[in-house]
């Protein structure tokens, strides 16, 4: 296959072959799998992108609630103190955490949501594009073709590690959904392939080693609130790369060690809520209430 690519440096060498970015090398790719026309692939990944901005908006304007109350509400919380109060993170910021607040809050609510790359890391991506765009007066063919370039991060991830809390923690879950989204604001703000894969292994460091430890064995706390950390995440590592700082250990590296990272997690921190803040007294209390109800 002329467009298949299994690395970071497959992907940066494609790119550089057919002087090409890493969204156009991503749908390229897609087409030689799947036989389908370009026009065919994008339209798929629009709905998508429709899909993200429905749940951004429901979270932030309609009045949910998970089904075991844990959470809901907060984005909506969030949105009113940046909106009417000077913040401390910043209005674009908080914009976008607030947004993957939103999305996450619809997921616990059986909502619809994008696994980007899973339901439990879904409002990052969305968070970050969806605000991006709107602060920079973003296409919208443009933010359909970010997504194609965050996909091939969570491609190469996927293929050489692994997007799975249960396996990897959540540094497998967020890290990969803050490294896919870091990566395409990179290239939709101008930056190179090479930028992109810089920022994209920032955000793997950054969390290296985050356990995956939901309360009551559900995806909802604190779930949540890493999403929000994932969407900062994301955006400062993008700005970071668009400066010209560089990841001294290169992205497939950087992959390969969050593997084996999440590989040396005990299972009580690998999604089965028998440590960390699901194994707290109140972790296990809430559970009890959820679970006698």
């Amino acid at each position: 296959m002329k467009y298949k690519f299994n690395t970071g440096k497959e992907l940066i060498e494609l790119c550089k072959k057919h002087n090409k970015k890493i969204y156009e090398i991503m749908l390229l790719r897609e087409v030689e799998n799947s036989e389908k026309s370009e026009n065919d692939i994008f339209d798929l990944m629009k709905e998508n992108l429709y899909v993200m901005k429905k749940a951004v908006k429901k979270g932030l304007e309609e009045d949910i609630k998970s089904v075991s109350g844990l959470v809901g509400g907060d984005a909506k919380k969030l949105k009113n103190r940046y909106e009417k109060d000077k913040t401390v993170s910043g209005g674009k910021m908080l914009k976008a955490v607030a947004s993957a607040m939103a999305v996450l809050e619809v997921n616990a609510s059986m909502g619809q949501v994008v696994a980007a790359p899973t339901a439990g890391s879904c409002g990052i991506l969305p968070g970050v594009l969806i605000t991006i765009g709107e602060e920079f007066n973003i296409a919208e063919d443009d933010l359909i073709n970010a997504l194609f370039t965050a996909s091939a991060i969570g491609l190469i991830i996927s293929l050489n590690a692994t997007v799975s809390g249960a396996e990897g923690g959540c540094q497998a879950e967020t890290g990969t959904a803050s490294a896919m989204a870091a990566a395409a604001v990179v290239e939709i703000l101008g930056g190179s392939p090479q930028e992109a894969l810089h920022a994209a292994a920032m955000t793997l460091k950054n969390i290296l080693g985050l356990v995956c430890d939901p309360i009551a064995g559900l995806v909802e706390c604190p779930c949540v609130k890493r999403n929000a950390i994932g969407t900062a995440n994301a955006l400062i590592s993008a700005d970071m790369a668009l400066a010209g700082i560089k990841s001294i250990i290169p992205f497939d590296e950087v992959v390969d060690a969050m593997y084996r990272v999440g590989k040396s997690l005990p299972v009580a921190l690998r999604e089965t809520a028998l440590g960390g803040l699901a194994a707290t007294p109140t972790g296990r209390s809430i559970m009890n209430e959820i679970f006698t109800k």
